[in-house]
C-alpha cells in the first residue's frame, strides 16, 4: 500500500498526513458520504473560551506545537469521502477583499493577513497556517477544517490567531477565537471535501483584526483547473516552521481519489502549512478559494477542497457572528 505524506513525516501537503493514514496504493477505501452541496449545506460550530488562551500559548509551546496534519490523517482513517457531484454546485460568488512558476515552495516575505495558527485538541497541542478573510464581522480567519475539529469529533481549546510570524516574532499580536466553524460534512464524518474551517476572533485592545491586518476576498464555485499560489509555515525537515513559504502552480483534479473532488498544485511543503490559503493568481493579494488540505507521499503535490455552495455556507455564517 502507497502512503500518503504526511506533514509532518515526510514532504507532505499541509493536511497530508491525514491521508497519509489511510489512502493506499492510489485508492482510499473510504465509502461516499451521503450528504452534500445539493441539499441546504449544514454547519457545525462551537462558541469557545478564548480567556488565558493567549497567555497558555508561550514560545516553547509554540515551538513544541505538533503539525495539524496528523489530525486530518486520524479523520480519513474514520471517515468518508464525497461525491463529486455533490461538491460542485452553487452559483460563482466573490467578496472583495480589504488588502491589496516554480513547483517547490519559495520562501515568502510575512504578509499581514496569513499566519500560524495554534490550538489545543485531545489534550495535546497542535500547529497549523491560517489567514485572515474579508468578512461583516471584521474577525474572519480561514483554516483548514481539521486544524478546529478532530473530524468527525471535538472542536478545538485554546485557539489562536499569529498573524505574520516570523522567528517567534508577533508583530500584531496574539488572537484569541471566540467561536469556531466547519462544515456539517466535516464535523460529522472528516469528509476530506469539505476540510475547511472559520474561526471568528475577538478583539485585542479594543480592534478589529481586519482593520489591523487587512482580509483576503474569497471566491466560492469558480471554474476548476486555475492559477492558485498557496502559503504556510511548514515545520517538518527540511522546513522549520519559522517562516512564511509559498507555491505557484496550476490545479488538477486528484486522480488518486476522485471521489474526494479536490484540486492539487506542485508543491512540497510539510506539515505546519495545513490551512493555509491558496490564492487565484500569483500572489497573495488574489482572491482565496482553498486552503491546504493533505497530499501523497513522495509526490509533491499539495491537494485543497473545492469551496463550493456547503464551504461558502459555513463562510457566511461565521462572517456574520
Amino acid at each position: 500500500m502507497t502512503r500518503t505524506r504526511s506533514l509532518a513525516a515526510t514532504l507532505l501537503s499541509l493536511s497530508a498526513a491525514a491521508l497519509l493514514a489511510l489512502v493506499g496504493a492510489g485508492s482510499a477505501h473510504a465509502a461516499p458520504s451521503s450528504s452534500g452541496d445539493k441539499a441546504a449545506p449544514s454547519v457545525a460550530s462551537a462558541i469557545v473560551d478564548g480567556t488565558g488562551a493567549a497567555d497558555y500559548w508561550t514560545s516553547d509551546r509554540m515551538r513544541a506545537a505538533i503539525p495539524g496534519d496528523v489530525l486530518a490523517g486520524k479523520a480519513l482513517e474514520r471517515g468518508k469521502s464525497s461525491s463529486a457531484a455533490s461538491v460542485l454546485k452553487g452559483p460563482k460568488t466573490k467578496v472583495a477583499g480589504t488588502t491589496g512558476k516554480p513547483s517547490l515552495a519559495q520562501p515568502a516575505n510575512p504578509v499581514a493577513h496569513i499566519g500560524k495558527v495554534f490550538f489545543t485538541l485531545g489534550g495535546a497541542n497542535y500547529v497549523c497556517s491560517g489567514n485572515a478573510v474579508s468578512a461583516p464581522n471584521k474577525s474572519t480567519v480561514a483554516t483548514a477544517g481539521h486544524c478546529l475539529n478532530e473530524g468527525p469529533g471535538a472542536f478545538a481549546t485554546n485557539f489562536v490567531f499569529v498573524p505574520a510570524y516570523e522567528n517567534g516574532a508577533r508583530p500584531y499580536g496574539t488572537w484569541t477565537a471566540k467561536a469556531l466553524y466547519t462544515t456539517a460534512q466535516w464535523k460529522g464524518s472528516g469528509d476530506i471535501s469539505y476540510d475547511t474551517g472559520f474561526a471568528v476572533m475577538s478583539q485585542l485592545g479594543g480592534k478589529l483584526l481586519t482593520d489591523v491586518v487587512g482580509g483576503s476576498g474569497v471566491a466560492f464555485n469558480e471554474d476548476r483547473g486555475l492559477q492558485y499560489t498557496s502559503y504556510g509555515y511548514p515545520a517538518a525537515k527540511p522546513f522549520s516552521g519559522q517562516r512564511l513559504w509559498s507555491c505557484t502552480g496550476t490545479a488538477t483534479n486528484d486522480t488518486n481519489n476522485t471521489a474526494f473532488t479536490t484540486q492539487g498544485i506542485p508543491c512540497d511543503m510539510t506539515g505546519g502549512s495545513s490551512g493555509g490559503p491558496w490564492f487565484i493568481g500569483s500572489g497573495s493579494d488574489g482572491l482565496q478559494n482553498s486552503i491546504n488540505s493533505y497530499g501523497y507521499s513522495p509526490k509533491p503535490v499539495m491537494y485543497g477542497p473545492y469551496w463550493g455552495a456547503a464551504i461558502k455556507t459555513a463562510y457566511d455564517i461565521a462572517a456574520a457572528a
